[in-house]
């Protein structure tokens, strides 16, 4: 009999892309996952051993450091966020594509090369401040997990920082996308150990998916 092995799949953007690829896979998860309305969390599959966790993208990282998920689909900015030699990436899926930049309210402020000190908003802490630190620039960052579209316009801070897709978010909070952090895809992950011990089931996953992309 083989070991119970645990996928965590992130809510929200990176779901919905996903969907169409599984669509066309073997992996068949059940109906009740992709019900929006269901408050479940824990999902069998076609797979006997293989079982779905759904959760928060930023809770990702964490659950498959930890080992509480063997293998996850996550989003390239959580990756480095939460950067862990314990998380091992597999497979670049090519879905839930967008950038991480930095924007403001203001075209003047475009230029923060000359700055020393800047205030920023995101929720991207640990990938903000390293970027600004190489710059030679200290960060006050304050998190924000929503609504950081508002903070430049409420003096909150200077710049925010967040991933962008259309853009549309930014335009309609008249905000302005200034400078181009990283691209961001999402990227099947694993738990070290797990790919020890479980490499064998890790592989007919990985060969599914790969098989679609």
């Amino acid at each position: 009999m083989q070991k119970e092995l645990i996928l965590a799949i992130p809510k929200g953007r990176i779901l919905k892309d996903l969907s169409k690829i599984l669509a066309n896979s073997k992996l068949k998860i059940e109906d009740e996952f992709f019900d929006d309305n269901s408050r479940k969390l824990l999902f069998s599959s076609n797979i006997d051993h293989l079982k779905i966790i759904k959760i928060r993208s930023f809770d990702i990282a964490n659950f498959v450091r930890l080992g509480a998920a063997d293998i996850a689909i996550c989003g390239y900015d959580v990756l480095e966020e939460f950067s862990s030699n314990q998380i091992y990436p597999l497979l670049n899926l090519n879905i839930g594509k967008c950038r991480l930049s930095i924007a403001t309210d203001d075209l003047q402020k475009k230029d923060f090369y000359n700055k020393s000190h800047i205030k920023i908003a995101t929720k991207y802490v640990n990938i903000s401040t390293k970027y600004f630190s190489n710059l030679g620039i200290q960060t006050e960052a304050i998190k924000l997990n929503g609504a950081m579209e508002l903070a430049p316009r409420l003096n909150l801070s200077d710049y925010i920082v967040d991933l962008v897709d259309s853009g549309r978010t930014l335009k309609e909070n008249n905000l302005i996308e200034i400078e181009k952090i990283m691209d961001v895809s999402s990227y099947l992950i694993s738990n070290i150990n797990s790919f020890k011990n479980k490499k064998s089931q890790i592989s007919d996953i990985i060969a599914i998916l790969r098989h679609i992309l």
